[in-house]
């Protein structure tokens, strides 16, 4: 199966940041069509959908370390188009920050205003436990009931793990189920248990060492999405723990179709030239981009700027 790919008019955005939610929902409103549209069979025969972004504090979207919930938003509005089924929008609560606060700061409750979804935090699912084989290793998870009785639509932003592979799609899933085993077996037993029907890879706003104005999304199988983007961000599929499970000791042979609408073709080895080449700040260091981007969202929304970011301003 192949994954498909749209590019992004970017004749407004000019390679910045647009902080205005209308007008980034309009730019997106033709690629996201184009590259659900393959998919609308599988996406429709449900009553009940799950759309799982990549949402964490502190990262603000113009960062490229979270999914763009204009992205989100415009995939809500075609699927509310095409089904009556249920949209909810899901994460989960950590020891950090609830999830509802985290959907707040990132401007999804305007989202799901506008397109009839909801927000779901996940920690107050229910769970039901799997075991899955991962390299001849069972592997348990406890996995929240939204995600098994729904069907679930990842959508990561293009960036690396702290550790250096892709986050993608699987890791997205991962993050969202209990187990013992370690974090790249829980990401591939976590979405072989779901199944999700569609991973959408927003790279309209990337982060590879830097924010970079990518204007591009992706849709398709999970595995394959996460590849494209692990092959864009110039990792190894063999080094990744989890895609060399997903796929075997085989680099897998993957078809990218370009599926037109309003923004130009996208071309893979020019997008992946422009991609700056860096990794994930330490822990402990607040990178400038977080700081920076913080700060645009604290005048945005009126938000106080935390105390650990005001250090050089």
């Amino acid at each position: 199966m192949s994954v498909h790919v749209a590019g992004v008019d970017a004749t407004d955005r000019r390679g910045g940041w647009i902080a205005d939610t209308d007008a980034r929902l309009a730019s997106f409103e033709s690629p996201a069509r184009s590259v659900l549209e393959p998919y609308v069979s599988s996406l429709t025969a449900t009553d009940r959908i799950t759309i799982v972004p990549d949402a964490h504090y502190p990262f603000h979207p113009s960062t490229g370390m979270v999914t763009d919930p204009a992205v989100v938003g415009s995939i809500a509005d075609h699927l509310a188009g095409w089904t009556e089924a249920d949209v909810a929008i899901a994460g989960a609560s950590d020891d950090r920050i609830a999830f509802d606060r985290t959907a707040e700061y990132l401007s999804y409750p305007d989202i799901v205003e506008r397109f009839g979804a909801e927000i779901v935090d996940l920690e107050d699912e229910s769970r039901r436990n799997s075991v899955v084989t991962v390299d001849d290793e069972q592997v348990s998870v406890s996995v929240p009931e939204r995600l098994l009785d729904s069907t679930v639509v990842v959508v990561p932003t293009l960036r690396p793990t702290e550790t250096g592979p892709v986050a993608g799609g699987m890791r997205a899933l991962g993050r969202l189920v209990s187990s013992a085993a370690d974090a790249d077996s829980t990401a591939v037993a976590a979405t072989r248990t779901v199944e999700p029907a569609l991973s959408v890879l927003d790279a309209t706003t990337a982060y590879a060492g830097d924010p970079i104005a990518a204007d591009t999304l992706f849709a398709g199988p999970t595995q394959r999405v996460d590849a494209i983007a692990s092959s864009l961000l110039e990792r190894s599929i063999e080094e990744d723990p989890v895609l060399r499970s997903a796929f075997g000791v085989e680099e897998p042979s993957i078809t990218v179709e370009n599926t037109g609408g309003t923004g130009p073709d996208v071309d893979l080895t020019t997008l992946r030239r422009r991609l700056p080449n860096g990794e994930l700040p330490p822990r402990d260091e607040t990178h400038p981009a977080v700081t920076l981007a913080y700060r645009l969202y604290a005048r945005v929304a009126g938000d106080a700027v935390p105390p650990q970011l005001e250090s050089g301003r």
